[in-house]
C-alpha cells in the first residue's frame, strides 16, 4: 500500500527533535504555527504562507515501512520500485509526504524536461539510457487495467551539444565514453550541421554531439575511535489547521525533499559534528532558482529542432506545433539570483540569453517572448551530481536528491536504486555506489564536465 499525504495549500514539512521521545526519534512537521517551529520554517522556506485544512481523514497512518520525505519525481519514483520490486507475501507499506499538493512550485512540473545521455560519467549516462527506455514503454511499467494507455507526449528529438574549438577534444572523447556505455551519439563537423540544420548559424562552432535519445557497507572509523550509529524511530506528521502530531513509526525515512533536503538532513542530526569529521559532515545541497522563458518564433527551426545547447551556456528546444520554444542559460556564480521567491527576471533573458540565441539562429532576432517561469534545482555545490543511498550515521536514512537539474530525467533509474539498496542491500542493476554520501567526508568528487 502507498499512502500520500498531501497537505491544503503550501504547508511546511521539516523534521525536527521532539521533546519526550525516545532517543533518535523525530518528527515530520508541517505547517507549524507554534513560535519556534513557525520561525525555524520560515528560515527554511521562506516567502511562502500557508492555507489550512482541518480534514483528519486524510491523517496518515500510525505506523508505516517506509516514509518519503518529497512527493515530486525522484520521490514518487523510489516508492514506486519498492512495491515493483519487493517480493514475500507481506506488502511493504510505504508513506509519501508532500508539501504542496497542487504541485505549482514543485521542480518537477517547472523543469524544462529533457532526457541528455551526453553525459561524461558513465553513471549518469547509464541513468539517462534507463530513463528514456521507461518512458517509451511507460505502459509496461503504470498501465492500469481497463484503462486508456498511458500518453506521455514524449518526444525524443535528441540533443544537440556545441563545441568551440578549445572544448572540441574534450568532446570527442566523452563521446567515445557514451558510446561504450551505448549511448546512440554521433560527432558533427560545422559542414554537417549546416546540412542538417540549415537554420544554424556555426559561427564559432568546431564540433557538435548529436546524441538521439532511440555496496557493501562497512562500518566507518574516525580518529580510531568507531563512530555513533543513528536510527529514526518514528516520524510525526503535523497537518494544518493543527496542533497535534500524528506519530508514525517507520524504519526507514528517504530524504527526497529536493531543494531543502539538506535542512531535512540538518534536522536529523546530520552534520552536527565537529568539522572535519564525519560526523560534522554536512549534506551539501542548497535552492538554485533557474528561470525558463518561451517565446514564439514563425521563422525559427522546425520540428526536427533538437534540444541545442550552445557554446555560451545558452539551450533551448521547440514546444509543440506552434513555432513556440523554450529555454535558458544558467547564471554564473555572480550572477546567481535570490532563491528566496520563485519571481522572474525578465531582463536576464534580454540581457543575458536573448543575444547568444539570436547569433545561434538569426531567426531568432524577432522571437516575442510569451511567458516565463521559475523553478528550484536542488544544487550539489560539491560536484553537482545526486546524493544516492543511506548516511553512513544515521543509518535507516537515504538520499535520493542532489541532482543539480537533472533529477526529472534520471528519476527512474534513482528510484529503482534506492528500492534496490533498500530491498536487497546493495545497488544491482546500476552501480551508483560513487554518488554515496562518504564522498563528501573523503574529498571524493565525482565530476560530471557536462552540465546544462
Amino acid at each position: 500500500m502507498i499512502r500520500r499525504v498531501l497537505p491544503h495549500g503550501l504547508g511546511r514539512g521539516l523534521l525536527t527533535r521532539r521533546p519526550g521521545t525516545r532517543r533518535g526519534g523525530f518528527s515530520l512537521d508541517w505547517d507549524g504555527k507554534v513560535s519556534e517551529i513557525k520561525k525555524k520554517i520560515k528560515s527554511i522556506l521562506p516567502g511562502r504562507s500557508c492555507d489550512l485544512l482541518q480534514d483528519t481523514s486524510h491523517l496518515p497512518p500510525e505506523h508505516s515501512d517506509v516514509v518519503i520525505v518529497g512527493g515530486g519525481v525522484l520521490g514518487l519514483s523510489v516508492a514506486y520500485w519498492l512495491k515493483k520490486l519487493e517480493s514475500g507475501r507481506n506488502a511493504i507499506r510505504v508513506l509519501v509526504v508532500e508539501r504542496d499538493h497542487t504541485y505549482s512550485q514543485a521542480s518537477t512540473g517547472l523543469s524544462v524536461g529533457g532526457i541528455c545521455q551526453q553525459f561524461s560519467l558513465p553513471e549518469n549516462i547509464q541513468l539517462s539510457l534507463f530513463s528514456a527506455s521507461f518512458l517509451r514503454n511507460i505502459n509496461e511499467y503504470l498501465a492500469v487495467v481497463d484503462a486508456p494507455p498511458l500518453d506521455l507526449q514524449f518526444n525524443p528529438s535528441g540533443y544537440l551539444l556545441l563545441a568551440s574549438e578549445k572544448d572540441a577534444a574534450a568532446m570527442e572523447s566523452k563521446v567515445k565514453v557514451q558510446r561504450q556505455e551505448g549511448a546512440k551519439v554521433s560527432l558533427m563537423s560545422p559542414d554537417q550541421l549546416r546540412n542538417k540544420f540549415p537554420w544554424i548559424n556555426t559561427e564559432g562552432v568546431a564540433l557538435a554531439s548529436y546524441g538521439f535519445v532511440s555496496s557493501s557497507q562497512h562500518m566507518l572509523t574516525t580518529d580510531d575511535k568507531a563512530v555513533v550509529l543513528k536510527r529514526i524511530h518514528e516520524v510525526h506528521v503535523q497537518m494544518d489547521h493543527s496542533l497535534e502530531y500524528q506519530p508514525v513509526e517507520c524504519a526507514i525515512v528517504i530524504n527526497a525533499a529536493g531543494a531543502w533536503s539538506a535542512q531535512i538532513a540538518a534536522l536529523a542530526g546530520i552534520g552536527e559534528g565537529p568539522p572535519g569529521t564525519l560526523q560534522g559532515t554536512k549534506l551539501p545541497v542548497e535552492p538554485r532558482k533557474r528561470y525558463v522563458y518561451v517565446w514564439h518564433c514563425p521563422q525559427g527551426p522546425g520540428l526536427e529542432t533538437p534540444l541545442v545547447a550552445d557554446t555560451s551556456g545558452a539551450y533551448f528546444r521547440r514546444e509543440g506545433l506552434g513555432s513556440n520554444y523554450l529555454g535558458g542559460r544558467s547564471p554564473t556564480e555572480q550572477e546567481e539570483p535570490d532563491p528566496a521567491n520563485l519571481e522572474v527576471d525578465h531582463d536576464f533573458f534580454q540581457d543575458k540569453v536573448w543575444p547568444h540565441l539570436a547569433l545561434r539562429v538569426p531567426a531568432f532576432e524577432t522571437l516575442k517572448v510569451q511567458s516565463a517561469w521559475a523553478g528550484y534545482y536542488d544544487y550539489n555545490t560539491f560536484d553537482q551530481n545526486g546524493v544516492v543511498g543511506p548516511h553512513p550515521l544515521v543509518v535507516n536514512m537515504y538520499f535520493a536528491t542532489g541532482f543539480s537539474g537533472h533529477g526529472l530525467q534520471q528519476a527512474p533509474g534513482v528510484g529503482r536504486a534506492v528500492a534496490e539498496m533498500i530491498l536487497k542491500g546493495r545497488f544491482q542493476t546500476i552501480d551508483l555506489s560513487p554518488f554515496l554520501f562518504t564522498r563528501f567526508y573523503l574529498g571524493e568528487k565525482i565530476q560530471e564536465n557536462i552540465i546544462i
